[in-house]
């Protein structure tokens, strides 16, 4: 396995999500790695956590990643925040942005987790994608 792509995966979401219309239709370029200090947009995309796996075989080195995009809205109800996680996953599932390094094989939905947080009107959106990378 070979860690290296993770950053060019990381990278290539990131401006693959900046340059979704139906993204910036909902948040602008309200994107982020790390989410800033101070006054947050009413809503916004973040960048989260990821797990890597080895997925080497006889043709080449390669690796399965998992990992999420947040949704975060003061819309008040799911729908605002629902709405723009579905333009997430439209944008992300099936796609296969190109790489500074190595490859995407595959890039898949695998899951959603909705809720509350705190006790605003503020929801969150945590999509987890699985995308399969083949080191060249």
């Amino acid at each position: 396995m070979s860690y290296g792509v993770s950053a060019a995966l990381q990278a290539a979401v990131y401006q693959h999500l900046r340059a979704d219309a139906g993204i910036i239709a909902h948040v602008g370029s309200d994107i982020f790695d790390a989410v800033p200090t101070g006054i947050l947009p009413l809503a916004y995309i973040s960048l989260g956590p990821e797990d890597a796996f080895a997925r080497n075989d006889k043709t080449g080195i390669g690796s399965l990643h998992r990992f999420t995009v947040s949704v975060v809205s003061d819309g008040a109800g799911f729908l605002a925040a629902k709405t723009i996680a579905g333009a997430v996953s439209d944008a992300l599932h099936d796609a296969a942005p190109p790489l500074s390094r190595g490859r995407i094989v595959r890039m898949q939905f695998l899951r959603a987790s909705a809720r509350r947080i705190g006790e605003g009107a503020r929801r969150r959106i945590d999509l987890t994608f699985e995308a399969q990378v083949e080191d060249e």
